[in-house]
């Protein structure tokens, strides 16, 4: 293959599994007071549960999960002790999974810091070898390897965690704990820090039940948007209703996907609810989430039957082009652009607001499909795979690959649009090299992201990437047809580099290789010598005798 590596098939992305839509609610002072005495209540027992699971480690089994229920419903309800287990048994196998992925990641930055010091000072890389490249100075060098001894310890600690089932959680987060001690850097005084910490540790969810009353017997919201929620025993005392509920003055309204939540709750089905404050906005919301029936992957060649719109993702904005079923760009290319400044909320709006503008498009242009690049950033930020290069480490840092991703599929299943993956590999390069030029007209100036989104598109619908250089127009055919024609779909290593022809590169012979090298008259058409040899005039005819 020339050291390109295999090129991994397209597929068609699943849909997403489930549904969360969210409702703001204008309490009254009486219904905070009550939500954050029930909230703080069963923090408290939430608290509590996870860490007799933490303390239990990889002891737990079916039989310990119920004696934990059992001591949780005496205290406040069978449902709620049933919510509160599954949300410590969610955040510990979380924790878990954290550090499988933490494992993987020192195991590849130890292997690749002792590959480079291996290698001498300023070597440079052999990938055909599989030789890494070698550290610029001594003073990186050794460096390195004080950071090696460093990762070494880290994997240590890891694996004997991992091995004794050991985890270090924080029910409301560790990012908010660590926020205590640097109040300065995040512009915080230690009240408003203590708001955020008692909002994240309320607990106030529940599950759904499919065949129970608007589908949720602890936190309930009708039809009319009315919510309610039931006591736990030592609190009925708050109860305003019948059998021990709290009915909220505020109406919920779910504005987006109301009518597919109304359908829900009027069949009973399933719908878990979770009412949760903003301390920095001062407002309370309640977020419904619930299943979605898995539908089935459509096949790739039905989703690519009438053409797709091939998106390429940097960091500023989403680069845009429309290919028919044959490869060939159609209309002209689009960007749309978003920032990453402000914060989260803000961030998240100009993603939403510039895929938004993406399906339109998409719709527009009549396409079933769009294809994205299989991105994965996990190892993007390490110093041994980038060098030195902090800006490009940074942007990569910055790149919301993930958000995106998880953004564009639920937001295309909402449109009946199918979403192709294909493998990264080559397209920006490729793209540049063989669609830049051909598609900058005098009118139309196209750029290296438009270029690779051509080759996205084309990958996605199974044509190869790279064009051939057309030969001189007197031969640009012989005896087997056009030299541009391109490889069928179905042709294996279609994407790696032709072979090599041995011989000369045209189809003249060189100097002195010919049939007829020896006979240097034989290389003119006509005259031979005399044209080329020197010219001297004959003598005179000498005078014939009387």
């Amino acid at each position: 293959m020339g050291g390109l590596r295999e090129v991994a098939a397209s597929f068609v992305v699943p849909g997403p599994a489930g549904v969360a839509v969210r409702a703001r609610l204008r309490l009254s002072d009486a219904d905070v007071a009550v939500l954050c005495e029930v909230g703080v209540f069963l923090g408290g027992l939430a608290t509590g549960d996870l860490a007799v699971r933490s303390r239990q480690r990889l002891e737990h089994d079916g039989g310990s999960w119920a004696v934990r229920k059992r001591e949780l419903t005496g205290a406040s309800s069978a449902r709620w002790a049933g919510s509160i287990t599954k949300a410590t048994y969610d955040q510990w196998a979380l924790a878990r999974r954290g550090q499988a992925r933490e494992l993987v990641w020192l195991r590849g930055q130890i292997a690749s810091v002792e590959a480079r010091l291996a290698r001498p000072l300023g070597a440079k890389a052999d990938r055909k070898a599989g030789l890494a490249r070698g550290y610029g100075s001594r003073a990186e060098w050794h460096a390195k390897s004080r950071r090696l001894h460093l990762l070494r310890d880290r994997l240590a600690r890891v694996e004997a965690d991992w091995a004794a089932g050991r985890v270090h959680v924080v029910r409301d987060g560790k990012q908010l704990a660590r926020l205590r001690h640097h109040l300065d850097e995040a512009g915080l005084d230690a009240v408003a820090w203590r708001q955020r910490w008692e909002a994240a540790r309320l607990f106030l969810a529940a599950d759904g039940e499919s065949g129970k009353r608007f589908g949720n017997e602890t936190i309930r919201v009708t039809g009319t948007g009315q919510v309610s929620i039931r006591l736990p025993a030592a609190l009925t005392h708050l109860a305003n209703a019948p059998h021990g509920r709290y009915q909220l003055d505020a109406i919920a309204e779910f504005r987006h996907r109301g009518e597919e939540w109304a359908d829900r709750i009027t069949a009973n089905r399933a719908v878990a609810y979770r009412i949760h404050p903003d301390p920095v906005r001062g407002r309370w919301y309640v977020t419904a989430s619930w299943q979605r029936t898995p539908i089935p992957v459509l096949p790739l060649e039905t989703a690519l039957s009438r053409g797709v719109v091939a998106v390429d993702m940097n960091d500023d904005h989403l680069a845009a082009w429309h290919l028919d079923v044959h490869g060939n760009p159609v209309g002209e290319p689009r960007r749309f652009f978003y920032g990453l400044s402000g914060n989260a909320a803000h961030r998240d709006a100009q993603i939403r607001h510039a895929l938004t503008r993406l399906l339109h498009h998409t719709r527009r242009c009549g396409a079933g499909a769009i294809a994205i690049e299989d991105l994965d950033f996990s190892d993007g930020t390490s110093r041994e795979k980038h060098g030195r290069n902090k800006r490009f480490r940074r942007l990569i840092s910055r790149f919301p690959t993930a958000k995106l991703k998880a953004r564009l599929v639920s937001m295309a299943a909402e449109q009946d649009i199918a979403l192709v993956a294909v493998d990264p590999a080559y397209t920006s390069r490729w793209g540049a090299q063989h669609w830049q030029q051909p598609l900058t007209t005098e009118t139309r100036r196209t750029t290296r992201h438009d270029a690779a989104a051509v080759a996205i598109g084309r990958r996605a619908l199974g044509h190869p990437i790279r064009r051939r250089t057309a030969p001189p127009r007197t031969r640009q055919s012989d005896g087997r047809g056009p030299r541009t024609a391109q490889a069928g779909p179905g042709t294996r290593r279609r994407e790696g580099p032709r072979p090599r022809i041995p011989g000369p590169r045209t189809r003249s012979a060189g100097a002195g290789r010919g049939a007829k090298a020896g006979d240097q008259h034989a290389r003119h058409r006509s005259g031979h010598a005399a044209e080329h040899g020197s010219w001297h005039q004959a003598k005179a005819p000498l005078p014939l005798s009387p």
